[in-house]
């Protein structure tokens, strides 16, 4: 009769081991999950700072005259790889001396995209008839526009490609404040 009661807590111990690494390995999903996604935001602004290949410099003449270009990039969700998806867009122009200006195309007010009228050589938004001149300053002293458009850093690759450190900007702020 003893050997019975022996047998029974080995098995009750081999249960509750079994339980514990069942709940430990259930719990190891959910948890890994969570750190991925606290994460992910350190991940993404480390890739947003990185400069993207918009254009090359014989797509963009010499004229002083913007161009609208989008900007494509790579994008990742949490199990798709999205390739060459548009994430904005920017206004490009070359000005003297080789230089080029670079200007993200959301409106510093309320984030709508502006556009740019050459008759008038001047940038339109059209959610509140706000105007900017060809160097991104706010043209209107009533404007309620904040601040001018975004400038954005501008490289020069291999002589002729236009990179762009592309980067949105809170809406409605006096200062450039980046979205994370």
């Amino acid at each position: 009769m003893q050997p019975e009661p022996q047998n029974h807590e080995r098995r009750s111990f081999l249960k509750k081991t079994l339980a514990v690494c069942c709940g430990g390995a259930a719990v190891l999903a959910p948890v890994g999950a969570g750190v991925a996604v606290f994460l992910d935001p350190l991940r993404r602004k480390a890739e947003a700072l990185r400069a993207i290949r918009v254009t090359t410099l014989d797509a963009l003449p010499d004229d002083g005259v913007p161009r609208k270009f989008p900007v494509l990039a790579n994008r990742t969700d949490a199990w798709n790889k999205f390739t060459q998806v548009p994430i904005g867009a920017v206004f490009l122009r070359r000005v003297a001396g080789g230089k080029i200006d670079a200007f993200n195309v959301a409106c510093p007010h309320a984030g709508c995209y502006v556009d740019f009228m050459p008759e008038q050589e001047h940038f339109l938004c059209p959610c509140h008839n706000s105007t900017f001149a060809v160097n991104g300053r706010v043209n209107d002293p009533h404007s309620p526009s904040p601040r001018g458009l975004d400038t954005l850093v501008v490289e020069i690759r291999n002589k002729k490609e236009v990179w762009v450190k592309f980067q949105n900007f809170l809406p409605g702020q006096a200062d450039k404040v980046p979205v994370a």
